[in-house]
């Protein structure tokens, strides 16, 4: 199997909690499109990519009013688009947005959850203590660059890749290929 492949398999496997329907990624298109703000989701793409989502975005908003179909319709466009563009940016398929309660490593939640308190606490006893420095490291930096202002997509953007290496590390991975993700 080829590097290319294998790093495919691994990102796809340490990102799953982002095509969720109650994942971070997805929880911010709509956000996004509930404030009409498409800046809080373009964070998830590159910034080559923004042409691509800005537009289901501006499709999307144009129609999602006409009524409750069409506003169904119009954010799964939206969603559908934002999950597969972050995907591929992230060297990985898209085979559609799975459904909320999707089962997610138990480091991923805690993660999650540590950077919702700002306390790392709720990862202690679930990453080994030789690697607690460096997930110390990797959190307080993601902690310092969360409060960013939204239309501000450099420093989400910066905010992101620390996320990324944070949780990917959490999930146990060592390496820092989230370099070759979205954020």
């Amino acid at each position: 199997m080829s590097v290319t492949k294998l790093l495919r398999l691994f990102v796809r496997t340490a990102s799953a909690h982002c095509d969720t329907e109650d994942g971070p990624a997805v929880t911010d298109g709509r956000r996004a499109l509930e404030t009409d703000q498409v800046n809080i989701a373009l964070k998830w793409v590159h910034q080559a990519d923004e042409p691509q989502v800005r537009d289901a975005f501006t499709r999307a908003v144009a129609v999602r009013n006409l009524s409750p179909e069409a506003r169904d319709v119009a954010d799964r466009y939206f969603l559908d688009v934002l999950i597969r563009v972050h995907r591929a940016g992230e060297g990985a398929g898209f085979d559609g947005i799975k459904p909320a309660g999707a089962v997610v490593p138990q480091q991923v939640v805690a993660a999650d959850r540590a950077l919702d308190r700002s306390s790392i606490d709720p990862l202690r006893g679930l990453v080994a203590d030789e690697r607690w420095e460096e997930l110390e490291r990797r959190f307080d930096r993601a902690v310092a660059l969360k409060e960013f202002d939204v239309d501000d997509l450099a420093a989400a953007r910066e905010y992101m890749e620390a996320y990324v290496s944070f949780f990917k590390y959490a999930e146990g991975h060592d390496h820092d290929e989230h370099h070759a993700h979205a954020h």
